[in-house]
Formats: C-alpha cells, structure tokens, sequence
C-alpha cells in the first residue's frame, strides 16, 4: 500500500469513529513556534504552570516522544453543547458540562491506533490528549484544521473553535496537509471582550491573567487585584470563543459520552453555593470539575460573590 492509502484510512477512520476533522504534518522540529514559546515563557505568561516550563526539546520536536516518528496526525472532536446552564448560576466552560474529555477522546485514539496497525501493520506510535508536551494547536494549524486566532485558540473556517485537539504521534509515512489561510481579518472581538485583558496581542496570551488559570491551574488564593474582572466565571472562561465570530458556525456534538451533565445544567446560584462536598463528589465524577476539586470550587464561588 502507499502513503496515500495509508493516510485515506486514517481519515476515513477518523471519521468513523466521530472525529470532525483529521489533518496530517511531517514530524519535525517546530522551528517557527520555538522562539515564540521561548519568549512567552521568558515573559512569565505561564504564571505558576511551572510545567509549561519543563521538557522543552520534547515540546519542539515530536521525534523526541516517540522515537523514529514520521508524522503527526492531528484531530477535532466537537464538544459544542445543544443546551446551556442556567442562566441564574456561575458560569462553566462549555468543555466541562460533561465527562472528562481525556477519558473520551484517549479512547477514540487508542481505537485508531490499533486500526491502524490491524490494517496497515507493526506501527510504533503514541497517543496525546493534553496531558503531555505536545504544542496540539501548533500541530493542528501546521496539518490545516485551521488556523491560530487572535485568542491563540484554533479556528475552524466552518466549524469555529469549541473543539478538543489531540494527536497520534506514529513512524509511518504519510501524505502530509498544510497550514491554511488567517482569516481573523481586523477582528478584534476577543481581544476587546476578554474580562482581565489576558489578550495582550494577537496570538499573544498572558496565561496568568486568564480566568481559566484562576480557577484551574492556581492552586494559591486568586489575587485580590482580580476581584470584580471574574464576570462570574467559576470553573474556565469562554468568553474569547464566545464573541468569536466564526463561532455562529457551531453545531452541537453528536457524541453521547459527551452529553452535558443534566444536574449541572440545571443547578441555580443557591444550589453551588450551598453544595456538600458528598453531594460534589457524586454528582461530578468523572467530570473536568474534579481539576479544581471541591474545595477549588468553593474557593472560585466565594471569590466571584465577593
């Protein structure tokens, strides 16, 4: 078989197990990118995800992950929801109304992966889900699903941005896709939306002033100086995505594991703030909301009513 081949039967599979979108790279040294997470780094726009900082060589270079790595396959799977919260309660990102994604998506993958090898043979690769240094929009723009807005999040020309990436990293020759145009235009709509002005230019995020480090990544007390700029964001922040205007495009998924959690959906300001950590912990197993964790929760809630 050929490399084209191969790589039709990755995306047809792709396809059929409920990706959107599916895009391939050459496995290299991502040159054009190295300086500028070198200088975002260097900037301090990490804040305390000191990991950010750590294995910058594997970061840069997919051959360093998985040895003898021949290309990356890029892929979007659609998390948009058909319903939303309760407008009378703090808000959540849409990409934690349901199960953790990393159950979901590394699934999907790991079935790929071993369709692949059933269909192809002795393939050696890796599968990531946001959970290893792999720059995944960097790689999604390189194979063409779209390209890095002036949020820095990926923007699909038909589909907009409320995706979750991830990538098989394998040592099998493909046919590999390109980068597309940017078309952001003069559109500044995030830039001027974001409620801690975290968007310092375009393409440019100062990580620490982003509400989804608050009530995320920042394990420490939220910095009083953020007081009234939360917009009542209690767990993440899309309010960059959600005056996008390549968003209007968004459908809801049609994935069930992805559904949104009824009981969220449905809870009212009184509700959070009253919750048990019993109650917490049952209701929200196995969703995104563990990251922060009950008391994370609480801390975020306390902080948005002050």
């Amino acid at each position: 078989m050929s490399a084209e081949s191969y790589s039709a039967f990755i995306k047809q599979e792709a396809t059929r197990l409920g990706f959107e979108h599916c895009g391939i790279s050459k496995a290299e040294f991502l040159e054009d990118e190295a300086p500028r997470f070198e200088k975002w780094l260097h900037q301090n726009m990490h804040g305390k995800m000191d990991y950010m900082a750590n294995y910058m060589d594997l970061r840069l270079d997919p051959r360093l992950l998985v040895p003898g790595a021949k290309s990356v396959v890029s892929l979007m799977l659609n998390y948009y929801p058909e319903k939303k919260q309760n407008e009378d309660a703090p808000k959540i990102s849409k990409y934690a109304y349901g199960r953790d994604y990393h159950y979901v998506v590394k699934g999907k993958l790991k079935e790929l992966l071993a369709n692949i090898r059933s269909h192809i043979g002795e393939v050696n690769g890796r599968a990531f889900v946001d959970s290893a240094p792999v720059l995944e929009r960097a790689w999604a723009a390189k194979s063409g699903l779209g390209w890095i807005g002036k949020n820095a999040q990926l923007i699909h020309p038909k589909k907009g941005s409320f995706f979750f990436l991830a990538e098989l990293i394998i040592d099998l020759e493909l046919v590999y896709d390109g980068p597309i145009k940017d078309y952001c235009g003069s559109c500044t709509r995030c830039m001027d939306a974001c409620p801690t002005q975290a968007i310092l230019s375009p393409k440019v995020v100062d990580g620490s002033k982003c509400i989804s480090y608050f009530t995320i990544e920042l394990e420490e007390a939220i910095p009083s100086e953020m007081k009234g700029k939360m917009d009542n964001w209690m767990f993440g922040c899309d309010t960059c995505q959600d005056v996008c205007p390549w968003n209007r495009f968004s459908k809801p998924t049609h994935d069930e594991k992805l559904t949104p959690n009824a009981e969220l959906l449905e809870m009212n300001n009184k509700q959070w703030e009253e919750i048990t950590e019993e109650v917490f912990q049952k209701a929200f197993s196995g969703s995104p909301l563990k990251r922060a964790g009950f008391e994370g929760i609480k801390r975020n809630l306390a902080f948005i009513k002050q």
